[in-house]
C-alpha cells in the first residue's frame, strides 16, 4: 500500500498516531472521528494514500460505499439514530483539510445544533439545458 510520510492519516493507518478503530479490513479501516461534529461520527480511511475523488479507482469507491452502508446499517441499530449525514469533501474550497480520502459518517439527532447548509440556486431551464448538455457522458 502506498503510504505518505507527512499525511496524519497515513500515520493513523501505520499505527504511529492511536485510533479509535471500530472496522479494519485488507483495504480500509473505520475510526471514530477525533474531533466529531456528533458523538459516534465515524471516518472510513482507504488504507492505501489517495487525496481525494479525483484520484480514487471507481472499483475502490464502490467497495468503500458497499462499506459505509454497512456501517451507517450498523451505527443506526447500535445508536438508535434515524438520521445521518454521508460526507466526503474534495479540495480546499470544499472544505478539505487533510489530503487522504475520508468519508464521513455523521450521526444526527433531533435539535442537535449541527447546520450543513448551502445556499440554493435558482436557474433557468435554459441553464440548466446548457450544463446537462455540458455534463452529458451518455
Amino acid at each position: 500500500m502506498s503510504h505518505d510520510a507527512n499525511c496524519i492519516f497515513c500515520k493513523i493507518l501505520n499505527g504511529d498516531i492511536p485510533s479509535a478503530v471500530i472496522y479494519e479490513d485488507d483495504e480500509f479501516k473505520a475510526i471514530l472521528d477525533r474531533f466529531p461534529a456528533n458523538e459516534g461520527h465515524v471516518l472510513i480511511l482507504p488504507k492505501n494514500h489517495v487525496a481525494d475523488i479525483f484520484a480514487m479507482e471507481p472499483d475502490q469507491a464502490a467497495r468503500l460505499f458497499a462499506l459505509a452502508t454497512k456501517i451507517a446499517k450498523h451505527m443506526k441499530e447500535t445508536l438508535g439514530l434515524d438520521h445521518m449525514n454521508v460526507m466526503q469533501n474534495n479540495g480546499t474550497v470544499a472544505g478539505q483539510t487533510i489530503f487522504h480520502f475520508h468519508l464521513h459518517l455523521i450521526p444526527r439527532f433531533e435539535n442537535d445544533g449541527i447546520t450543513i447548509q448551502y445556499k440554493p440556486m435558482d436557474l433557468s431551464d435554459a441553464d440548466i439545458t446548457a450544463m446537462q448538455k455540458k455534463l452529458n457522458i451518455i
